[in-house]
């Protein structure tokens, strides 16, 4: 009944603030609410599709209700007792010191609404904290700056791949006059796919820095910390597209790392878990095998353009903090280790890049070494990005 009356109460305050303010505002709306993620005009959380979720939200508006009761009765009584009693009006001050009845009164009251606050927030959180039975596992892993998701248990295990904001989007961010789309920010080129009506156990860590996992439409956020493990999970209730953000402070290109959670049938999930392990399969390259330099220019051609060129530009030639590889002492340096250690550990605000394949790093080294004006003739094999990992 309670839960009832605050959302009845909640969706009158928005549709009130949401018609003030935006009859002038939509004839020159750019952009619309985005399904699973943003809304123009927004004034509430994202739409709940996860129980904890719905828990949430009810939380919100319970304790804004409360607290707004509170402050009306405490301030209405303050200000009549200040206007009714004046001393214009004749009116004496009272000589007592204490009373027993009013420190009873102002300690009992306060612990009661305290406790009746604190347990229904007391059973959502041990409910946000209960990870275990979960149908799937997944760890989501924190770079500087995109998120790599390796299914380690359930339908999907040993699938793996990183998740990275689409070039196009940056580039348009870059430019400084970003086109109105309703997913600005947060198109990806590998969305985390799950099913629907299924615990999916998040697994968070971090390889850097301090990021945090959140998606709102699904009630979680959750710290990524680097040597340790955090976990939260979901049960999505509805297929869709679902969309959240690194939602702490991580470095300069910390608005550049959206979470895109695709939400599946149950038989979907199956056939993309089927092409997912078979596209890794074919994937798959043996670390001794010798390469050609043409064979691994191609390959690298591909690795830069879905990794790299967001920060070094297609020409090879940098941009702010990022330095140009065309023409770059490292890049054209006959000792080969030190590109292959500053591409494994990272460097200045260049990130790690372990988590790709010992053959696309080494195609990816190689592209660099003999492009644009690099032509050293040099070449990586897999081989040796694997005795560097070492």
């Amino acid at each position: 009944m309670m839960k009832s009356i605050s959302n009845k109460l909640a969706s009158l305050l928005l549709t009130a603030g949401a018609w003030a303010g935006s009859a002038a505002f939509t004839a020159a709306q750019a952009v619309n609410d985005l399904p699973g993620g943003p809304a123009v005009n927004q004034l509430n959380l994202h739409p709940p599709v996860t129980k904890i979720a719905e828990d949430i939200h009810w939380l919100n508006w319970f304790m804004l209700i409360t607290c707004a009761v509170i402050f009306v009765l405490v301030f209405g009584v303050m200000f009549y007792s200040i206007l009714k009693h004046r001393k214009s009006l004749g009116h004496k001050p009272a000589s007592f010191h204490e009373s027993v009845t009013v420190e009873i009164v102002w300690t009992v009251i306060p612990f009661i609404i305290v406790i009746l606050m604190a347990l229904p927030a007391t059973k959502a959180v041990v409910a946000m904290k209960d990870t275990s039975n979960a149908d799937l596992t997944i760890k989501a892993t924190g770079y500087q700056w995109k998120w790599g998701y390796d299914y380690l248990k359930g339908e999907g295990e040993g699938i793996g791949f990183l998740s990275t904001l689409d070039p196009a989007q940056r580039e348009e961010s870059n430019s400084g006059h970003p086109k109105p789309v309703d997913n600005y920010l947060l198109k990806v080129d590998n969305p985390l796919v799950v099913p629907v009506d299924k615990k999916v156990r998040v697994i968070t860590t971090a390889n850097d820095v301090i990021h945090a996992f959140m998606v709102p439409s699904f009630g979680i956020k959750q710290d990524a910390i680097p040597g340790f493990v955090r976990d939260t999970w979901f049960r999505a209730e509805k297929v869709g597209d679902y969309y959240g953000q690194c939602a702490e402070l991580c470095g300069k290109e910390h608005a550049y790392m959206p979470i895109h959670v695709k939400v599946l049938s149950a038989e979907d999930y199956s056939k993309w878990v089927a092409g997912k392990q078979k596209e890794m399969a074919a994937k798959a390259d043996d670390p001794n095998k010798v390469w050609t330099l043409d064979e691994l220019v191609k390959r690298g051609e591909k690795v830069y353009s879905a990794n790299c060129a967001v920060c070094h530009q297609a020409n090879g030639k940098g941009a702010g903090p990022f330095k140009p590889l065309d023409g770059s002492p490292i890049v054209l340096d006959a000792d080969k280790s030190k590109q292959i250690l500053t591409v494994l550990n990272g460097r200045n605000a260049m990130p790690s890049w372990k988590a790709l394949s010992d053959t696309e790093l080494a195609a990816v080294i190689t592209f660099t070494k003999n492009n644009w004006s690099n032509k050293t003739g040099q070449l990586v094999q897999p081989a040796e990005i694997k005795a560097a990992r070492k």
